[in-house]
């Protein structure tokens, strides 16, 4: 295999070493309240293509996207118990893959039948499926985002890779500049450019930003593709709030993010939160539409401050902005890009190894990481 292969982060179709890698970790493939008991609905992660279903005992199951008789997508059928029914001839698969049923056929054919499963738990309000070879590893735990407070659950669908989306996690600079007119101004996080320092952790990247005033912002980063923040406060309550994000490949060109944040209030004051974020949000064009605007110079993210989602407008418009797959070739790095540089040289460490068939690093995450500063 060519050396160019263990520097290739961006492609994670079937078969490809970063695809490989990236299955050998349990992802969130959905919002588990998107998913009520007895629905089917197809997915896409990675390039590849799945049936993500609910049993009516409230299991979620992941399974091939097609049925093995002609082929018709499975998520088109009924959820019996905790079986999947096709649409088209009415073959019946268990959770497992098998065919338990065949209406029309012989007794002794679904037992001659199977088609692929992925184990799958739901976990801090999302779906998770290991679509990797071989046993799953057991499926991380976060147990400081199991504490008390309200978790809020959500994702977003980004028009560019989501390595794109991985290595802004660890650009601390940007910060100054994309996000110069948002709520990050309020809550101090732009208005210094902090020197950064990073260090390989066991669960990955401890990544630095070190003001003028001595105060240090800390950023935790998970291989291979898991971000966790202090994220600037939503409101007076709630104080900063612990912020996970992984970032999924959908395809080479699109990917989502799915996030959870744990906001630090309890008792009355979680209550007035959450009354709060009932209130409807103000309208607006689609997140992705006005940045599409924003790179045809229809409008400036400037004209857009006070949108309830800017931050994610600015974001999308500096990552798509790099091209749906960034040119990294001829980047030209410094200093302030040490963060994105250990990421790049930790991935293609564990490419080659894997490509090589050496031993790769067990990341593990301890459960009391360095506490972050929110300025």
């Amino acid at each position: 295999m060519s050396r160019d292969a263990y520097t290739d982060f961006a492609h994670t179709g079937p078969g490809t070493l970063a695809g490989r890698y990236l299955r050998r970790f349990w992802q969130p493939v959905a919002i588990a309240a998107d998913l009520p008991p007895g629905h089917a609905r197809p997915i896409r992660v990675m390039s590849e293509d799945f049936t993500l279903y609910r049993g009516e005992d409230g299991q979620p199951h992941v399974v091939a996207p097609r049925c093995a008789h002609r082929g018709t997508q499975l998520s088109t059928g009924w959820v019996e118990g905790d079986c999947l029914r096709c649409f088209y001839h009415g073959w019946k698969y268990d959770a497992s893959g098998q065919c338990v049923e065949m209406p029309a056929e012989d007794a002794s054919f679904p037992p001659k039948v199977r088609i692929a499963s992925y184990p799958t738990e739901e976990y801090l309000g999302l779906v998770f499926a290991y679509l990797g070879e071989g046993e799953a590893p057991p499926l991380p735990r976060y147990p400081d985002f199991e504490a008390d407070g309200v978790l809020e659950v959500s994702s977003y669908v980004r028009p560019c890779n989501y390595f794109n989306n991985v290595e802004n996690g660890l650009d601390h600079i940007h910060l100054a500049f994309v996000h110069r007119l948002s709520p990050f101004t309020d809550a101090g996080l732009n208005w210094d450019l902090p020197r950064i320092e990073a260090d390989e952790t066991d669960w990955g990247i401890e990544q630095r930003g070190i003001r003028s005033n001595g105060v240090v912002r800390y950023l935790q980063y998970g291989m291979p593709n898991v971000l966790h923040i202090k994220g600037s406060p939503n409101d007076g309550d709630s104080g900063w709030v612990d912020a996970l994000s992984w970032r999924v490949p959908i395809d080479d060109v699109t990917h989502h993010s799915c996030n959870v944040n744990l906001v630090h209030v309890t008792g009355a004051a979680a209550e007035r939160y959450r009354q709060r974020r009932r209130e409807p949000a103000p309208p607006g064009a689609a997140v992705n539409d006005l940045a599409a605007a924003v790179l045809r110079s229809e409008l400036h993210t400037d004209d857009l401050k006070g949108h309830p989602a800017i931050v994610n407008i600015q974001d999308t418009v500096a990552q798509a902005g790099q091209g749906a797959i960034a040119d990294r070739e001829h980047e030209r790095l410094g200093r302030s890009d040490v963060a994105v540089i250990l990421l790049r040289k930790l991935w293609a460490r564990e490419l080659a190894a894997l490509a090589e068939g050496r031993p790769l690093k067990q990341w593990t995450r301890s459960a009391q990481l360095v506490a972050t500063s929110g300025v």
